[in-house]
């Protein structure tokens, strides 16, 4: 009998320790909750008084400039005389991996008797681009280049098809040194 009144003694015991550790482990979780918010506040706080670094963009769009490795879309180079460089070889088109750009060309013979290829439509689908510079690393006679203009939303995809050899244009001649 005195050992059921031990062991009943014993287990109130055990009880009232573990409701206290268990008070004191909630006291130690819930200082380590209050510390971790006043940290995150103290993160928040810095932050929310420090200069803005957002851009207005509709508001600056005359003053905003964009860097110089940005692909924006591809152009086709043109001169003051509406010259350019492109002899549609069709590399660019060829290296391209998803079959964004079209040379449309015919071959032409010239007085002298040689036949060499006049471009007619340079077709480019920015829809479809991926900007990997593939275009522009491999064309021969740096006929392509990317413009750093941004603003490209449309309502439906073949608007976003462009021709870019201009009206009127012609390949220009080399110099003869």
């Amino acid at each position: 009998m005195k050992f059921i009144h031990y062991s009943l003694q014993f287990a109130r015991d055990l009880a009232s320790l573990l409701d206290r550790w268990s008070f004191t482990h909630y006291c130690l979780q819930f200082v380590r909750g209050l510390w971790s918010l006043l940290v995150g506040m103290k993160t928040t706080l810095r932050i929310f008084f420090r200069r803005k670094t957002t851009e207005c963009y509709p508001e600056n769009r005359k003053t905003l400039t964009m860097f110089d490795r940005f692909c924006g879309e591809l152009i086709l180079v043109h001169n003051e005389h509406n010259e350019h460089k492109c002899i549609a070889c069709g590399i660019c088109e060829m290296n391209c991996p998803n079959g964004t750009i079209r040379v449309v060309s015919e071959k032409v013979t010239d007085p002298e008797g040689k036949t060499t290829r006049v471009l007619q439509r340079y077709e480019y689908d920015l829809g479809s681009c991926m900007f990997c510079r593939l275009c522009t690393k491999t064309c021969p006679h740096g006929a392509l280049a990317f413009a750093p203009t941004f603003e490209h939303a449309v309502f439906t995809r073949s608007k976003l098809v462009h021709q870019l050899n201009r009206e009127g244009s012609k390949l220009e001649k080399k110099q003869k040194e």
